[in-house]
């Protein structure tokens, strides 16, 4: 018979055996930082009853830890601020419980991100806004700090990557639509310049928004939007020019969202709306929306997770993809 193949015990069973954070079983590894006695004792006592061996290089990385993140959010035109900053957000409340500060790096600069890399600034990097074939991932790839990526680029192997499941999104608003009935169906999306980076998150979107459209039946106009008052009203201009018959849409477009609903309002249709945005911009509109969350927040705090987990240790690359779920209006009271 085969035994059973002994799993590894990691840093985080003696966390949770010990009733304490990973950071501070690093802490009483690594004599970086004072711990009670008690407590030093109660890790000390998990890793003798785990039998936990920290993997060499964790231990000599954690003898020089600066306790800082880089957190890469290059300012690119197109960029909705409001949405970027629930994802930062979620990093530095989630880097805090680690004991980490956050290093904002701005600029779409790959020189800058290989001074980052190659001196001893940070222990690890999290990077965003990921474009297919983004010219800052070979960077991030060859550097000797972990990374993860929020975003999925054309070939994630051998990378730890975390998003929305945007693919999935797509799909899930085309069966929405469909199964209520329409047959001409729109996508008011992403800002030209984001579509023309072929952005990660955009590309996903429009490739199940096409894939499900078409095992549908359903006919389809895609219409790039900027962000902006005038931009909303006039993709909504040119998408009912272009296909009047359109019942159903996907707004994915956070900045013109509320000038997509009030151009509509004004032309007198009602489509079915989708938007997929984050709750609190769902729930900001004038009318009931139903929506496709985008939970920014917890994709920064498990983008932090997964950079942990790799600093503290041997952990394989993965790629997490959170499922979607639409979220119908509340009815009015």
């Amino acid at each position: 018979m085969i035994g059973r193949v002994k799993r590894t015990v990691t840093i985080d069973d003696v966390a949770r055996e010990a009733k304490v954070s990973t950071s501070t079983v690093s802490y009483v590894l690594s004599g970086k930082r004072p711990i009670s006695a008690p407590t030093r004792k109660r890790v000390e006592q998990a890793i003798a009853e785990l039998g936990y061996r920290p993997h060499a290089g964790a231990r000599a990385l954690a003898s020089s830890r600066t306790n800082t993140i880089a957190l890469m959010v290059p300012l690119r035109v197109g960029v909705n601020v409001h949405v970027i900053m629930e994802f930062v957000g979620g990093v530095v409340a989630r880097a805090r419980d680690f004991s980490h500060d956050v290093l904002l790096l701005t600029q779409d600069d790959v020189s800058g991100l290989d001074r980052v890399t190659s001196g001893s600034i940070v222990d690890a990097l999290v990077m965003m806004d990921v474009e297919a074939d983004d010219p800052r991932v070979p960077v991030v790839a060859a550097a000797d700090q972990p990374s993860v990526l929020i975003g999925l680029p054309a070939d994630p192997e051998g990378l730890s990557c975390v998003d929305l499941d945007f693919e999935a999104a797509g799909r899930l608003a085309v069966r929405h639509l469909a199964a209520a009935g329409h047959q001409e169906i729109g996508l008011i999306g992403a800002p030209p310049e984001v579509m023309a980076r072929h952005t990660s998150y955009a590309d996903r979107l429009l490739r199940g928004f096409r894939t499900q459209a078409e095992l549908a039946g359903v006919a389809i106009r895609v219409e790039p939007c900027e962000a902006s008052p005038a931009g909303g009203r006039a993709a909504v201009d040119r998408l009912l020019a272009k296909a009047p018959g359109t019942t159903g849409l996907l707004v994915h477009n956070e900045g013109a969202l509320p000038h997509v609903l009030a151009r509509l309002a004004e032309t007198g249709r009602q489509p079915d709306v989708v938007a997929l945005c984050p709750a609190d911009v769902a729930a900001a509109q004038t009318v009931p929306l139903a929506h496709i969350e985008l939970p920014a927040e917890a994709i920064g705090r498990t983008a932090v997770d997964m950079v942990m987990a790799r600093l503290e240790g041997e952990v394989p690359a993965e790629t997490r993809l959170l499922a979607p779920a639409l979220i119908q209006p509340r009815p009015a009271s």
